[in-house]
């Protein structure tokens, strides 16, 4: 969090006021105004309240960075504003690490999901594939594949690694389907240079941008051979504590 002078109207008057930025957004401190009044259009409608911050991490002893549940929820849920503003008539979860991102946000979006399944790692070879292999998609003559023609349309999938099977999947939906919008949906951005390339049409939504690390999320504890109480212990490992933030910070 940080803290910062802004100008607002109350009434016909500029006065100044703290507001405080919350994981890129800004809410009105609390008690220093009455804020019944105001109408400030940059500052997100959702209470801060209802937001948990999203943590920072550090690799385990392994190397590698593990997200809990709890992590992962938190970070999708600091979406919601800006998916909300973009109004989205379907989600297209690409499986399976954007399923469970999609299902938290449907809470919120109210809005149905569509699944495709896209493979670019061979897990019995344990190697990446040259292209992206499709497993599963969907059909748009029938609900709710029928809303994305012309409609609003947020792909979900838990990491921007290399982008490509990301680039895919958006190739696809507009050269099959046509929505009228399109705007993709992450968990977590890897800062990494990318293979693959969007369009610069697509609206782009991560929860946070994250070091090029192994990232483990919980719905893959089985993967890494461990149980899933196992992998919340690691995740918890990996959270920064408040001096180790300060020493960074510094």
């Amino acid at each position: 969090r940080s803290t910062k002078i802004a100008y607002i109207y109350i009434g016909h008057q500029p006065s100044a006021i703290r507001v405080v930025e919350y994981h890129h957004y800004w809410f009105v401190e609390p008690n220093l105004v009455d804020s019944s009044n105001i109408v400030i259009t940059s500052i997100m409608s959702t209470p801060s309240s209802t937001l948990q911050p999203v943590k920072r991490k550090q690799p385990a002893p392994d190397g590698k960075v593990y997200f809990s549940y709890s992590d992962v929820h938190a970070t999708v849920q600091s979406l919601v504003p800006r998916l909300q503003e973009f109004q989205p008539a379907v989600l297209i979860a690409i499986g399976g690490g954007g399923f469970i991102p999609a299902r938290i946000l449907r809470t919120s979006l109210q809005v149905p999901i569509l699944a495709v399944s896209l493979e670019l790692y061979d897990d019995a070879t344990n190697t990446t594939r040259d292209k992206v292999k499709c497993l599963q998609w969907f059909d748009d003559t029938k609900w709710p594949g029928n809303l994305v023609p012309g409609g609003n349309v947020i792909i979900v999938d838990e990491v921007d690694d290399t982008r490509t099977t990301l680039q895919y999947c958006v190739e696809q939906v507009i050269q099959q389907h046509n929505p009228g919008k399109i705007g993709v949906a992450l968990v977590h951005n890897k800062e990494k240079p990318k293979r693959g390339v969007l369009p610069e049409n697509v609206e782009y939504f991560a929860g946070a941008n994250v070091p090029d690390h192994w990232n483990c999320y919980p719905w893959d504890s089985e993967a890494y051979e461990r149980t899933i109480d196992q992998h919340e212990a690691l995740a918890k490992l990996c959270d920064v504590k408040e001096d180790d933030k300060e020493k960074n910070d510094s």
